[in-house]
C-alpha cells in the first residue's frame, strides 16, 4: 500500500497503488467488520451505494471470503437508490444483485430494497418505515445519542462534485435533520428521482467507508479531507463525520493525488 492508516480529524486514509490492491484491502476490511459485528450482535447490517463501489467489493465473492464470511447473518440495505424498476440498468439493487448478492449465500429475506412501484416520496417513507421495524427488533442497532439507526457499516462512493449517497451540493436535503430516509426528484445527474439516507443516519453508523477512485475526483477528495478552511464546508462528503463511529477513506493514487500529505500522522 502506498500510504496506510494515515489519520487526520477527517478519519483514516488508505491510499492504494492499484485498484486490485484497493479491492483486496476493502474485502479484508469488510470481512473483519462483519466478523466483529456478528460476534457482538449476531447480525451485520450493511448499507451499500451504487457506482463502481460494488465492483470493487468483488473479492468478497472469492476465496477465502465466500466461505469464511457468515453470509446468513448479513442484512443488506441501500444508502441511496434510484426510483426505477429493480431490473433497470440504473438500479443500485440490480448492480448489487448482479455483482455480489447473486454470488454469495445471503438470505433473500435479509435483502431490503425499495418499493419500486410507487413515487419517490412514498418509496422513501416506506423504506424508513421498514428500517424502523428492524430497529425495534435490533436487527439494526440504535444510536446511543439520538433515535437514529446505527448501521454496522455504511459504504459510500463520492462523485467529482463531492456528493455522497444522493446528497448533492447545495441541495435542501442536506439540511434534513429529522427523517432517516428522504427523497429527491431533481437529481443533477440522471435518473432524477432517488431516495437517500440523511446525514444524521450516515453519521450515526458504527463504521463509514468512503471509496473513491480516479483522477477526476482528486479535487473533491482534497476538499473533503484536507484542512481547506471554509472552501470545503459545503461539500456533502465533508459533512460525513460519524459522531461516535469510525470513518475510513479507501483511495487509489489518482484520487489521492491532490491531498496534502503533511497534514497526516501515520
Amino acid at each position: 500500500m502506498a500510504f496506510s492508516g494515515a489519520r487526520n480529524e477527517r478519519g483514516e486514509v488508505r491510499i492504494h497503488e492499484s485498484l486490485d490492491e484497493l479491492s483486496t484491502d476493502l474485502a479484508y476490511h469488510i470481512a473483519e467488520l462483519s466478523e466483529a459485528s456478528v460476534k457482538e450482535r449476531g447480525v451485520f447490517a450493511i448499507a451499500l451505494s451504487g457506482g463502481s463501489l460494488v465492483g470493487l467489493m468483488g473479492k468478497l465473492c472469492e476465496a477465502p471470503y465466500n466461505k469464511t464470511v457468515d453470509w446468513a447473518k448479513w442484512y443488506i440495505f441501500w444508502a441511496d437508490e434510484r426510483v426505477v424498476a429493480k431490473n433497470h440498468a440504473d438500479s443500485n439493487y440490480k448492480l448489487a444483485k448482479d455483482g455480489l448478492l447473486s454470488k454469495v449465500p445471503i438470505v433473500p429475506s435479509h435483502v431490503h430494497s425499495i418499493n419500486d412501484s410507487v413515487s419517490a416520496e412514498q418509496a422513501a417513507d416506506d423504506y424508513e418505515f421498514g428500517i424502523r421495524q428492524l430497529v425495534k427488533t435490533r436487527v439494526v442497532s440504535v444510536s446511543e445519542i439520538s433515535d437514529c439507526p446505527k448501521f454496522d457499516l455504511i459504504l459510500l462512493g463520492m462523485g467529482p462534485d463531492g456528493h455522497v449517497a444522493s446528497l448533492f451540493p447545495t441541495h435542501s436535503v442536506l439540511n434534513e435533520r429529522d427523517g432517516w430516509v428522504t427523497f429527491i426528484t431533481d437529481s443533477p445527474k440522471p435518473p432524477p428521482e432517488r431516495i437517500t439516507f440523511t446525514l444524521p443516519v450516515i453519521n450515526s453508523a458504527s463504521n463509514v467507508v468512503v471509496v473513491v477512485t480516479g483522477e477526476s475526483k482528486a479535487e473533491a477528495v482534497h476538499l473533503a479531507i484536507d484542512d481547506v478552511g471554509p472552501d470545503g464546508l459545503s461539500l456533502p462528503a465533508r459533512m460525513v463525520q460519524p459522531t461516535k463511529g469510525k470513518l475510513v477513506w479507501f483511495l487509489d493514487k489518482p484520487a489521492a493525488s491532490k491531498l496534502d500529505r503533511s497534514q497526516f500522522s501515520e
